[in-house]
């Protein structure tokens, strides 16, 4: 079968099933899916892509088909003959799954911290320490710590 360049878009394909113009729908195999030639008059040619009006490639065969049963083609044949499976064409896809739903938790942790840090901070019983009496006691408490370590007395 002799495919040409030009191509056929969905909305062709759409009018052209609808005046009844549509002769064959013929399904070919490839690396990594599945592209739709359309027969009609005495021409053939490829379904394209919308957007890059290249040949469109299905990877999934349920998805062809429910496209062309959508179109109104219902009844096809299919060349298997050159398919081949890219299943593992996205082995990294668990893995940046795995890091959306932890990114999402720390998120979600991260949040909580700060509606709680606020709702302490509006408490009207919240006792609020200046930058110097905290680094005071941080000295203190740091002298404390040195003064144990350097007697052997570990806390």
């Amino acid at each position: 079968m002799a495919v040409t360049a030009e191509t056929v878009d969905h909305s062709t394909l759409s009018r052209l099933v609808d005046a009844g113009a549509v002769e064959a729908a013929h399904v070919v195999g490839k690396t990594g899916g599945w592209s739709v030639v359309i027969r009609y008059g005495k021409s053939e040619r490829p379904l394209a892509a919308q957007r890059s009006r290249q040949v469109r490639l299905f990877k999934r065969m349920d998805t062809l088909v429910s496209y062309l049963k959508d179109v109104g083609i219902s009844q096809f044949d299919v060349d298997a003959a050159d398919y081949v499976s890219e299943t593992a064409s996205r082995p990294d896809r668990a893995a940046a799954l795995r890091r959306t739903h932890k990114a999402a938790e720390y998120d979600k942790w991260f949040r909580e911290q700060v509606e709680e840090a606020i709702r302490q901070a509006d408490d009207p019983n919240a006792v609020w320490i200046t930058a110097q009496d905290a680094e005071e006691r941080m000295d203190k408490l740091r002298a404390e710590l040195l003064a144990q370590v350097e007697s052997g007395d570990e806390a």
